[in-house]
């Protein structure tokens, strides 16, 4: 039976957390106090509030405040700042290449954000398709957003294997029947993560079976 592989992005395909995610919680702080007319303080609490309630900053700021999706996701993601940050020089395209099967990338990014940073790491032709926040709406861990990928890519939650560094987002990819594998430097794993790797290398040296999650 042929894989499917549904990646996510963000410190799982690259490294944001050292320089990517500072700059854009910057420029999301800087947007809040702009269009919300609030200090420096109150546009902290607000964007950890709504990441917190809605799972995304932007949740919570279409919701009580109208704010334009689109115009928030490309103020707080300009490509131009934030690919000269991503180290292109890796093996991703080898190490991809390598793995039987079809491959989708499942990130809560923005789609131009997403497109961007998979041709800027040189792997946009090993991925059939790419779903940013804008084509699932609900944000991860959410069940919808699963879901509506699913139904978009047209394959079955059985056939998935899932590769995050999330271990609340696998968490409902397990409950919908997924394989799933963390990308995480922690010793233990949760009960509902098949395995745990420090780093994507360790991928095609994975024993999945044909079946059902091992």
């Amino acid at each position: 039976m042929q894989r499917h592989w549904l990646f996510d992005l963000d410190d799982t395909l690259h490294h944001a957390g050292a320089q990517v995610f500072p700059l854009i919680t910057l420029r999301m702080t800087s947007y809040i106090m702009q269009h919300l007319q609030v200090d420096e303080n109150e546009a902290h609490r607000l964007r950890k509030l709504y990441w917190r309630r809605y799972g995304a900053t932007l949740g919570g700021l279409v919701r009580h405040h109208r704010i334009d999706a689109d115009h928030f996701l490309r103020s707080t993601h300009d490509m131009a700042e934030l690919l000269p940050l991503i180290d292109s020089s890796n093996q991703l395209p080898q190490l991809l290449s390598r793995l039987p099967g079809r491959k989708w990338v499942f990130s809560n990014g923005p789609q131009h954000y997403v497109e961007a940073m998979i041709e800027h790491l040189r792997i946009g032709h090993l991925f059939e398709e790419v779903f940013g926040i804008e084509r699932f709406g609900h944000p991860k861990p959410r069940v919808a957003a699963f879901r509506r990928v699913l139904r978009q890519s047209g394959i079955a939650a059985e056939r998935c294997i899932m590769v995050e560094d999330s271990a609340a987002n696998l968490r409902t990819a397990r409950q919908l029947g997924m394989r799933t594998v963390w990308v995480s430097q922690q010793k233990r794993k949760p009960c509902w993560v098949d395995y745990r790797i420090g780093s994507l290398s360790q991928l095609p040296r994975l024993a999945f079976s044909d079946g059902a999650a091992v």
